[in-house]
This record gives C-alpha cells, sequence and structure tokens, in this order.
C-alpha cells in the first residue's frame, strides 16, 4: 500500500477529524497542535499562552484509492478559505486555515488546488501552506471526540463528505460559437440568456426514471433522480444538488421579484431558482430547474457516457 501523509488545519478539530474520517481512502487520523512556537503544548497553551499552534488533523490515505488532490477538494468544502482566524463560532489564531506537508513534491499539488479554488473568491485566500515544522497529538479526550461525543459540538455537517466529489477538471466550458452550434434555440435561451421554458411544457418534469441530470453545455454532473421530487410546480424539482459545489448562486430581482438563481460550475449556464418550500423531510429546499439546461443520463447508459463513478449514488 502506497500511504500518504497530510495535515489539515480548518478550525475546530473534532469537527475536521469527524468528517475525514468519513471519506473513502484515508487509512487513520489524529487531531493535535501543528507549527506553533514549542514542543509538546497542552490545549490550554493554545486557549491561554498564545502558542501560535493551529489545530490540526493528521491524515493517512492510501494514494492507490484517493489522491492527495481530491483530499484537497474534500477540505476546501468544509472550510471558509478567506476567513483569517476563524472557522464557525471559532475566533483565534490557533483557529486558522492551513495545509502542511512533509513530502516536498506535495507543495506543488496543494499550490495547483489553491489557485483553482482562487477562481472562485472575489477576496484572497488566507490557508497556510507550510512544511510541518512540528506536530504534537493532541491529549486523548480530544482523540475521535465526536465518535465519543455523538451530540458534541461541531462546526461542519459531517454529511458533506458522503456527497461524491465532482472534478470540475473533467469538464470545459464550451465557447459562445459552439454552444450556437451545440444547442437547440430554446437550450441556449435558456442557458445563455437566462429564459424560462413553459411549465408542463419541457422534456423532464414528469421523468420519474433512474439517472443523473447534467449540464447540457457542459456534461458536468448536476442533479440525481434520488433527489428528484414532484413539486407540482410543472419544471423539475430537486432538493438539492448532487454535491454542493457544482452550483452557484446569485441574488436575481428581476421581473420584481426577489430570487435565488443557481448556475453551474463550469459551464456557468442559467438553470433555475432555489426556494425555500421544498419537503421538510429532504431539507426544505426546491431546486426549480430548467429541462432545457439539463440532459438526463439514464442508470443503465451511465457507465458507458463516462459517469460510471455516480451509480453508486443512485438508490
Amino acid at each position: 500500500m502506497d500511504i500518504g501523509n497530510i495535515y489539515f488545519a480548518g478550525g475546530c478539530f473534532w469537527g475536521v477529524e469527524g468528517y475525514f474520517k468519513k471519506i473513502q481512502g484515508v487509512i487513520s487520523t489524529e487531531v493535535g497542535y501543528a507549527n506553533g512556537n514549542f514542543d509538546n503544548p497542552s490545549y490550554e497553551d493554545l486557549v491561554y499562552r498564545n502558542s501560535g499552534h493551529a489545530e490540526t488533523v493528521y491524515i493517512r490515505y492510501d494514494k492507490d484509492r484517493i489522491t492527495l488532490s481530491k483530499l484537497i477538494k474534500y477540505y476546501f468544502r468544509i472550510i471558509d478559505p478567506t476567513s483569517l482566524n476563524k472557522q464557525g463560532n471559532d475566533r483565534g489564531i490557533q483557529y486558522r486555515t492551513g495545509i502542511y506537508y512533509t513530502d516536498l513534491e506535495d507543495k506543488d499539488i496543494i499550490l495547483k488546488e489553491i489557485e483553482n479554488e482562487q477562481k472562485k473568491y472575489k477576496e484572497k485566500i488566507v490557508v497556510e501552506v507550510m512544511q510541518l515544522k512540528r506536530f504534537d497529538k493532541a491529549e486523548d479526550y480530544h482523540q475521535d471526540y465526536l465518535d465519543k461525543n455523538p451530540g458534541g459540538y461541531c462546526h461542519i455537517n459531517l454529511n458533506l463528505a458522503k456527497a461524491p466529489l465532482i472534478d470540475d477538471n473533467d469538464y470545459k466550458k464550451l465557447s459562445q460559437e459552439e454552444l450556437k452550434n451545440k444547442l437547440s434555440w430554446e437550450q441556449y435561451h435558456v442557458t445563455q440568456e437566462n429564459g424560462t421554458e413553459f411549465a408542463f411544457e419541457n422534456e423532464y418534469y414528469d421523468n420519474h426514471k433512474k439517472g443523473i441530470y447534467v449540464d447540457i453545455t457542459s456534461g458536468e454532473p448536476l442533479f440525481i433522480s434520488t433527489d428528484k421530487f414532484d413539486s407540482g410546480c410543472g419544471w423539475p424539482s430537486f432538493a438539492k444538488p448532487i454535491a454542493p459545489e457544482v452550483v452557484s448562486y446569485k441574488k436575481d430581482n428581476s421581473y420584481g421579484m426577489d430570487r435565488i438563481e443557481v448556475r453551474s460550475r463550469v459551464g456557468n449556464a442559467h438553470l433555475g431558482h432555489v426556494f425555500n418550500d421544498g419537503p421538510r423531510n429532504l431539507g426544505g429546499l426546491r431546486y426549480c430547474i430548467n429541462s432545457a439546461s439539463l440532459r438526463f443520463i439514464p442508470l443503465e447508459k451511465m457507465e458507458e457516457e463516462g459517469y460510471g463513478y455516480l451509480i453508486t449514488e443512485i438508490k
């Protein structure tokens, strides 16, 4: 087994550890204190004596099952990378974000992932990237804290570990000329001109087959049949995207309404809007999406079209 090592600081280490323990390919985790001013600190040193350490999770992973790049993508899923010395409700230098490496070859991988992530933000990413100077294991009561205390404090949604990781590098945004050649008039009007198709007169509003829905402009997976429900609105409705990072949101005050627009990540295509009137047992959201912005791939076709890695997500 080819084992890799990486250290992530992302706020309170109870939640960061609980999250990464759920990710396939992670062999083991250990919480501790990294890159401070002296060895063998106690938790009290961080809190009361300004020791300079960061609450950090040491991760050992199987390189044959998961890459460092993907681990970093999972990491960005649970932090605000533009927030300095603050994550969730926790404030202080010990809660800073950081990626610490022991293998010099990992540095370029880390910096490349940060460069890609920076494109999503106007503010500068402040994640600290350094070679590991020192790491001291935290007290025993901190280890596997959420396993011992299932109702304990956690600033992270641990369910994010279960959402499939969709790599945006696998999909490409087309030029306007390419889109005009590829799309129908309605598909182009909806995705590029923020149009809306007619309710109950679109392809997928009443589709009940198992499969995934991908961005018509780029092929990036966006929604899954498991999360689709009949809202009665006349458009396809979903409880959530297949993974949180595949969509973005914009305020939309057009037509005298106050709405939240949903757009695709890679293609930056207009998809529809999200509302707070969805089924409570599914999370309470309703993603009201235009069929013209989607292409449906049935379960039996997913493997041959390159989406086989998502088949296990369909229940």
